[in-house]
């Protein structure tokens, strides 16, 4: 018997750590809001977006007001995740949103070191491990990069590697991993 992968398994309880991924735009962060609301107990928000212009600090307060009354703890750290994890240990169900971001502002905390897949990938590993520091379910969005053309300039094609060690480190971990393709969620495991 196949299970039907427009229902998400149930998760109560226990460790679980979801990883979902796609394009810009592809319904990733509705999708994830979605898990983490279906399940109980407390849930915390890790948004690691920085109030960067006003388009920017726009967009974050429509975020916050969609997530306002839903009994969200939001937790706002762009650099610090492994931090953050361990903040929000008393949380049933927590959302990272978005690795990606966090990524960039990795790069750009410290421009001076060079970043490599390798310490990427022990960081993200780090990540993981802070996740799984407590039973509970912990959902990361992260963008797909890899599917479109090189980028022009070192930075930008070190940015790409970066997120695509990250994102193969936190799928390989994942006890699901989800793409979304338009809004809808193709079960990758």
């Amino acid at each position: 018997m196949t299970s039907d992968p427009s229902k998400p398994p149930q998760h109560h309880l226990q460790q679980h750590l979801l990883y979902i991924s796609g394009g810009a735009r592809s319904g990733k962060s509705c999708y994830a809001e979605q898990r983490a609301l279906a399940l109980p107990g407390p849930r915390s928000y890790i948004a690691t977006c920085p109030i960067l212009d006003a388009e920017m600090e726009a967009r974050i307060a429509i975020h916050r007001k969609q997530r306002a009354g839903l009994g969200w703890h939001t937790l706002e750290e762009p650099v610090d995740l492994c931090g953050a994890l361990n903040a929000t240990r008393s949380s049933s169900v927590v959302l990272v949103d978005c690795v990606t971001l966090w990524i960039n502002n990795l790069l750009y905390a410290d421009a001076t070191e060079e970043l490599d897949e390798a310490w990427m990938e022990v960081t993200t590993l780090d990540v993981i491990e802070a996740a799984r520091s407590t039973e509970r379910t912990v959902i990361f969005v992260s963008n797909e990069l890899g599917m479109g053309i090189v980028p022009a300039n070192p930075l930008s094609r070190r940015y790409r590697d970066l997120v695509g060690r990250c994102n193969q480190t936190l799928a390989a971990h994942a006890d699901e991993a989800v793409f979304m393709v338009s809004g809808l969620p193709l079960s990758l495991k």
